[in-house]
């Protein structure tokens, strides 16, 4: 949204400053950090991300991805809205993300709503939640007060982020580094049950994966409809759902695509030939039984988990006036 909006008189500015320092104390983020110093800080995030989502539904899985990518790089820090030629957006691993759009918006209206208070880091956390409730998804509480990063290296996702040829024991390494266990692995791999990927991204497991073809762990019957969507030696940039059928729904339908054999992306379908993973994905999948798991509960439970990796808060780091600011490094 553009737009001028009226200055603030010095004294408002002052006073909200003045508050802002006052509420961060100590160094964890919380539930409601800006109940007093912008009380409608949260409800101006959902309303922007709500706006754009009838827009562009695309919007709601790439904002949550932004979210996880910014995490696993630095911190939840909003490091990944940075500009710059060799920032963390421009890695391969962040190609595909969008939404900055959003947060660009977002923030310019809190600007004008209560400047230099809310941070760009805690616009991505808020947006991301709010992401799976418009695709039907269960909202959670989010702890806010995180600060703003001012270095984005692009270098920096290398060994951090999550790949999608990673085996299942790397993935295990990259979580637990974070401080996230198995459980957080599965579940927030579930994330994937909204949103799409590139032809080229997962291509490679249709054609010559083995001497005698396709990958093994695809069902044979899937392999044929994915190779009629991404043919050989073609467009590589086509879009193809992570969760066939239901992309466009927060629900635990893409761990019943990995028990049929139907993940699009390799790391994805090893939840499911991985003896200890498997079994959290059958527990999503059981959700009435004794031992059944409630994704959409556990999966708020993991997001709040990893949106506090490695938060500045207190007098570390800055409050952004822009989110893509240029990088300085």
């Amino acid at each position: 949204m553009e737009g001028n909006c009226f200055n603030q008189t010095v004294f408002l500015f002052t006073l909200l400053l003045a508050i802002a320092a006052s509420s961060v104390r100590g160094h964890s983020t919380r539930v409601g950090f800006y109940s007093s110093t912008c009380p409608r800080a949260e409800s101006i995030v959902k309303s922007t991300v709500k706006s754009h989502f009838k827009l562009d539904p695309t919007i709601a899985p790439g904002l949550l991805r932004m979210h996880f990518h910014d995490c696993f790089v630095r911190g939840c820090d909003a490091s990944i809205l940075i500009d710059g030629p060799n920032a963390e957006k421009t890695a391969p691993a962040s190609q595909f993300l969008k939404g900055y759009k959003v947060t660009d918006d977002a923030k310019f209206q809190l600007e004008c709503e209560c400047p230099g208070v809310v941070s760009c880091a805690d616009i991505l956390a808020l947006a991301a939640r709010d992401s799976v409730v418009l695709t039907k998804g269960t909202s959670w509480a989010v702890p806010t007060g995180r600060r703003d990063g001012t270095v984005s290296k692009a270098s920096d996702t290398d060994g951090n982020m999550p790949g999608f040829q990673d085996t299942v024991d790397v993935l295990k390494q990259k979580f637990a580094a974070k401080g996230l266990n198995t459980r957080d692995l599965v579940t927030l791999v579930g994330a994937h049950t909204i949103g799409t990927t590139a032809c080229e991204v997962f291509s490679y497991r249709l054609y010559n994966f083995t001497s005698t073809g396709a990958d093994p762990s695809i069902n044979p019957a899937f392999v044929s409809h994915l190779q009629a969507l991404c043919p050989q030696n073609r467009d590589g940039s086509r879009q193809i759902a992570l969760d066939t059928g239901s992309a466009d729904r927060f629900d635990t339908s893409f761990f019943a695509k990995l028990r049929e054999g139907k993940g699009i992306l390799e790391s994805d379908q090893r939840l499911w030939t991985d003896v200890l993973i498997k079994t959290f994905v059958q527990r999503f999948l059981e959700v009435r039984g004794s031992l059944g798991l409630s994704f959409n509960v556990e999966f708020g439970k993991s997001m709040v988990k990893m949106s506090n990796i490695e938060v500045k808060t207190g007098t570390m780091g800055e409050i952004r006036k822009v989110c893509s600011k240029v990088n300085e490094y």
